[in-house]
C-alpha cells in the first residue's frame, strides 16, 4: 500500500511549541543512534528504525521539506545502514563525523543554502541539543519524543504543496551533481557556466503557478526586496489586475529544472511603474541569472517611456538584494515608513551574459 499522510497516526503535542514568529522548517537535520533508529550502531546494536520514522519523512519529504543528518558516527557504516533501510537518498549533505553537532548543522545549512532559522535539529542527547542551542539560537531543537508530532506541527505545515514541492530533493540532488562536476572543472567560473545550456524563461505568472508564486512570496528570504507575503486569493487578484504586472521566471540546464525561482509584482500607472516585490531563489544565487529579471522590466519600462522607481525594505538578510539593485543603476530617492525608494534612469541595462539563453514568453 502506498503510504500517505492519513496512514500516519500521531500523538497529540504535549507542549506545543510557540510559533508565531518562527520561520517555517525548510530543512530537518537528525541525529542517528536512539533518534532516527533505536540502538547504537558502533556498538554492535541491532538497530531499528524508530516508529513511523520512515513514513514522516516520506510525507515531509512531498511537502518539500528536506532532510540531513548530524551524528557522531562512522560514515560507511551508517550509510551502508541507512542504504539498507531505503533511506540513504532522502539525506543531503550528511555530517556524519566526530566533530561538533553545531558545526554540523552550520554546514548543512550553508550546503542548502537556507537559513539557519529554518533548520530543525532532533537528537536524544541533551548535551548536543544544548550545545547546538548556544551555538545556533535560530534553530529549532527537538528531543525525539517530538517525533510523533512532526506531522502536526505548523513549522513543518507549509501553506501549500507545490510541484516544486514536491521534487525539491530532486532539485537539490541535481545541484549537488552540478558541484561536484563544477568542482572537478578546471576552467573559469564562466566557462564553467557556458557548459551548463542554461535556458532563464520570463512569463506572465498563470493560475497553475500560484500556488508557488505563494510559497516564494514565503520562503525567499535573502533575495526579496520587501519582504512581503501574498495570499493565493491576494495573487490571483493581482494577476487578473489591469494595473500590475505579476512576472514569474524559470531556469533549466543540462542537468534539469531549477523549477519556478523568481517572482516580479510590478505596479504599472501610466507615467510610472514601481516594482513592489522582486525575489528570486538562493538556490540560482551562484548561477548569475539573478539580474536577469530586473533588466527585463527596465527594458520593458524603457520601452513603454515610463519613470522606474522600486521599494526596497531593508531587513538583516537582503543585503545582497539592495546591492544588487545599486550595481544595476538604481539610486535612492527618498525613505517614507521604513520604504526606500530608488529610481533607475533606464539610460544604461546591462546584457545578458551569452552562456544564457532567455526566452520571453507572452
Amino acid at each position: 500500500m502506498a503510504e500517505t499522510e492519513t496512514e500516519i497516526q500521531c500523538t497529540p503535542a504535549i507542549e506545543p511549541i510557540p510559533s508565531a514568529k518562527r520561520a517555517k522548517v525548510k530543512c530537518i537535520v537528525w541525529d542517528l543512534d536512539n533518534t532516527l533508529w533505536n540502538g547504537t550502531l558502533l556498538e554492535g546494536d541491532d538497530v531499528t528504525l524508530r516508529e513511523n520514522v520512515c513514513q514522516i519523512i516520506h510525507v515531509l519529504d512531498a511537502r518539500g521539506i528536506l532532510h540531513s543528518i548530524a551524528s557522531r558516527n562512522h560514515p560507511e557504516t551508517a550509510l551502508a545502514k541507512l542504504r539498507e533501510e531505503g533511506l540513504e537518498e532522502y539525506f543531503l549533505y550528511p555530517q556524519i563525523n566526530w566533530g561538533s553537532k553545531a558545526a554540523s548543522v552550520r554546514s548543512i545549512a550553508e550546503s542548502l543554502n537556507i537559513g539557519l532559522d529554518t533548520i530543525c535539529f532532533i537528537d536524544d542527547q541533551p548535551f548536543e541539543l544544548a550545545e547546538v542551542q548556544a551555538a545556533l539560537p535560530q534553530v529549532l531543537c527537538l528531543e525525539p519524543t517530538r517525533i510523533p508530532e512532526l506531522l502536526n506541527m505548523p513549522e513543518l505545515d507549509p501553506a501549500s504543496v507545490t510541484a516544486e514541492s514536491r521534487v525539491r530533493r530532486l532539485m537539490y540532488l541535481g545541484e549537488m551533481r552540478r558541484k561536484q562536476t563544477e568542482e572537478s572543472f578546471t576552467g573559469s567560473q564562466e566557462e564553467f557556466l557556458a557548459t551548463l545550456g542554461m535556458e532563464f524563461t520570463i512569463a506572465p505568472a498563470r493560475a497553475q503557478d500560484l500556488a508557488r508564486a505563494e510559497e516564494l512570496t514565503n520562503r525567499t528570504n535573502q533575495l526579496n526586496t520587501t519582504g512581503r507575503t501574498f495570499s493565493r486569493e491576494e495573487l490571483e487578484e493581482l494577476r487578473c489586475s489591469p494595473r500590475h504586472l505579476l512576472l514569474m521566471s524559470e531556469l533549466t540546464d543540462k542537468f534539469g529544472s531549477y523549477g519556478k525561482i523568481g517572482l516580479a509584482l510590478v505596479e504599472c500607472d501610466p507615467e510610472i511603474w514601481t516594482i513592489k516585490l522582486l525575489l528570486m531563489s538562493c538556490r540560482v544565487m551562484s548561477r548569475g541569472v539573478g539580474t536577469i529579471l530586473l533588466n527585463y522590466i527596465l527594458r520593458r519600462a524603457r520601452k513603454a517611456g515610463v519613470r522606474l522607481l522600486s521599494e526596497f525594505v531593508s531587513n538583516d538578510r537582503n543585503r545582497m538584494m539592495y546591492v544588487t539593485y545599486k550595481f544595476a543603476g538604481f539610486a535612492t530617492i527618498e525613505k517614507r515608513n521604513g520604504v526606500e525608494i530608488l529610481e533607475h534612469g533606464l539610460a544604461s541595462i546591462p546584457p545578458v551574459a551569452e552562456y544564457i539563453a532567455v526566452r520571453i514568453e507572452e
